[in-house]
């Protein structure tokens, strides 16, 4: 069962980075015949295999507690044991980037918690820094 409901372009989440620093908008769309969340920060779009949300869940339950978010550009190397390098790991469902857009992979730590958030199946923190999320 998918936890994640069609939003439209016209209708997006708006959400803020888990700081509360950076307003940003997401909203499902299909590209390519894959369903995808369209991540929105000023000017910049990026993309995300839809699948990470109820994938996330999955891997939150099975850790049972909070993990690190640990949240990087996709030329940084991410932390282990956080959800920015599982986020990217080979040994996710996927095998590898829920970022589709080559060059803007990564920061899904960053973008996605706070639409898990918003959909009620993940808790995450709002400190300035070192954030974590847990499933609920």
């Amino acid at each position: 069962m998918s936890h994640l409901p069609n939003r439209s372009k016209d209708t997006p989440w708006v959400l803020t980075t888990p700081p509360g620093t950076s307003e940003y908008t997401m909203h499902v769309d299909e590209k390519d015949g894959m369903r995808i969340l369209v991540c929105t920060v000023g000017t910049t779009v990026l993309h995300y295999d839809a699948r990470c949300i109820d994938d996330l869940h999955a891997m939150l339950t099975a850790a049972g507690d909070w993990v690190e978010l640990g949240g990087a550009d996709e030329q940084k190397p991410a932390k282990d044991g956080t959800v920015e390098a599982w986020g990217r790991s080979a040994e996710n469902p996927i095998g590898g980037w829920y970022g589709l857009k080559k060059g803007l992979r990564g920061r899904f730590a960053v973008y996605v918690p706070p639409l898990m958030e918003a959909l009620g199946v993940c808790e995450l923190e709002h400190n300035a820094r070192n954030n974590r999320m847990r499933a609920k």
